[in-house]
């Protein structure tokens, strides 16, 4: 969750555990149908969850006599640090789970083998929530294969990603000293946000002043790279025509307190939410994360404070254009 709990953070709870239950219904209705043979595997990223080096998975096979063998990740294949303690094991093992090398080919896993499709779907979904701690299915990276490994097609898991599920690449070699090189930074970052939006580098479209918009519902945010120090900063200009009180000044505070990551600041009538990630020793998966923060956190943000201190959001709900005026400049 981007805020922590307390009674102002309601929606945005309900708001992920709607995403759980979808995402829920989508398992219970996909391993009915996985072939003999077939496969779903489920990686909480580990790049997006803060997880290291961890590999929490669960993997799913179809067996020939119509029931599902699962297995879950084991403290022997997890680093010391993100290993299980002993009452996420014992609640591993209520879950259902067998302990590692019961189950057939379980190795250092624990596993299961079952037909009663909805309990497994349950087991499954607490698994990763509620044991490995996916803090949203969004988190989530998923592969479904049949017998001789091609993808299944029109599979869905609500809002987790499909796509090759696979351990982070190692950590590419920093630059041993100096700044990172401006444009090589910013042309790693349009090849990011061109592969989150499916275009090529050449097709995304930047301001005057370079920075790149990615519409997240009634908000915008932007990525600026600045060179000094080497920066990528992901930000949005969440209210505007905002009226600075020290109301104002204390929510913002107490906000930017409970964020895991950024901060929230107020500048010349308007609030401004923003996530950095170093230009020096870059690394996509950092970027990527900060996107996917932000565009969730503005667009939840922009409705609760516009309800607090009024103002106006980047976009009315109608509005599926960038505004011409006011422009971007008076935000930059």
């Amino acid at each position: 969750m981007l805020l922590s709990d307390d009674p102002d953070t309601t929606d945005l709870r309900a708001k992920v555990q709607r995403a759980w239950q979808e995402f829920h219904a989508a398992l219970g209705k996909l391993l009915p149908t996985l072939p003999a043979g077939g496969q779903l595997r489920l990686v909480l990223d580990p790049t997006a969850s803060g997880a290291g080096a961890a590999d929490y998975e669960v993997t799913v096979t179809a067996l020939l006599d119509g029931r599902i063998r699962a297995y879950a990740v084991g403290n022997a294949s997890l680093p010391k640090e993100y290993q299980l303690d002993r009452t996420a094991v014992a609640e591993l093992v209520a879950l259902g789970w067998s302990p590692p090398g019961v189950e057939p080919d379980s190795g250092n896993r624990f596993g299961l083998t079952t037909n009663q499709i909805p309990a497994l779907a349950t087991v499954l979904t607490r698994t990763l929530r509620d044991i490995y701690g996916a803090p949203h299915p969004a988190f989530l990276r998923y592969e479904a294969n049949d017998a001789t490994g091609e993808p299944l097609s029109e599979v869905a898991l609500g809002t987790a990603r499909a796509g090759r599920a696979v351990k982070p690449p190692p950590p590419e070699p920093s630059a041993p000293t100096g700044p990172a090189d401006p444009q090589l930074l910013r042309d790693q970052v349009r090849m990011v946000i061109a592969g989150m939006q499916h275009l090529s580098p050449e097709q995304l479209t930047a301001d005057p002043d370079g920075d790149i918009g990615i519409r997240a519902g009634t908000a915008m945010v932007f990525v600026t790279v600045r060179d000094n120090p080497p920066l990528v900063d992901v930000r949005s200009p969440v209210l505007t025509g905002v009226t600075p009180s020290e109301q104002l000044y204390e929510r913002l505070s107490e906000l930017t307190n409970r964020m895991p990551v950024g901060r929230l600041y107020y500048v010349r009538d308007t609030v401004w939410a923003s996530v950095p990630v170093f230009g020096r020793d870059f690394r996509p998966s950092h970027l990527v994360l900060a996107i996917h923060v932000m565009t969730g956190l503005a667009d939840e943000l922009d409705d609760r404070l516009q309800q607090e201190f009024g103002g106006r959001r980047f976009f009315a709900d109608d509005d599926h254009h960038r505004p011409e005026a006011p422009g971007t400049g008076m935000y930059l």
